[in-house]
């Protein structure tokens, strides 16, 4: 086993009485912990992984090959955000707005997602385009998804922020008031 242990062990039975060790650093480092995986952004990123994936390789497949650079890129944006919001760059990177980037990722997938499903179904007659469309529908649909969660996030944190500086203007108003009226 890596790394070799440096002290050899004094127990020549098997493991199954010895203190369970630690996980060893390595390749699983890099896996997303699990309860990201099982979190709605994490499934919503995996499946939007995946079917752009699919939607790639289809279209690789197909004789609609020029629509393929647009799910490769999704894919490799959505890996990216996988991965960040697995080791929560978001917290380490202060300086960028990552649910805003996050929304128009969704959104521009989305719209493009939809655009090339369509023109891919209606105009292209191989089985492979007609399947790189239906995969691309379903894409759309994750994407939309999670763009509308995105969204309802963010205007919540918003609607949190405005009543927050009414109530403070209110009572900057109010003492202003009260002061003025002796």
């Amino acid at each position: 086993m890596w790394p070799p242990n440096p002290e050899p062990a004094s127990d020549p039975e098997p493991a199954r009485h010895s203190e369970p060790r630690a996980a060893l650093p390595g390749l699983r480092a890099l896996l997303p912990a699990r309860a990201f995986l099982c979190s709605l952004k994490g499934r919503l990123l995996l499946a939007e992984t995946g079917l752009s994936f699919i939607t790639f390789i289809c279209y690789v497949a197909s004789s609609a090959s020029a629509f393929l650079m647009a799910p490769l890129l999704e894919f490799l944006l959505a890996l990216y955000f996988l991965f960040a919001d697995a080791m929560q760059l978001n917290d380490k990177w202060q300086g960028l707005f990552w649910p805003m980037m996050d929304f128009l990722r969704c959104v521009t997938a989305a719209l493009i997602y939809f655009a090339i499903s369509i023109t891919a179904v209606a105009k292209y007659s191989d089985g492979a385009s007609k399947a790189a469309g239906v995969f691309g529908f379903f894409a759309t649909i994750v994407f939309a998804i999670d763009f509308y969660l995105i969204f309802n996030d963010m205007a919540k944190f918003l609607k949190q922020g405005d009543s927050a500086d009414e109530t403070a203007a209110d009572k900057a108003e109010e003492e202003n008031s009260n002061s003025d009226s002796d």
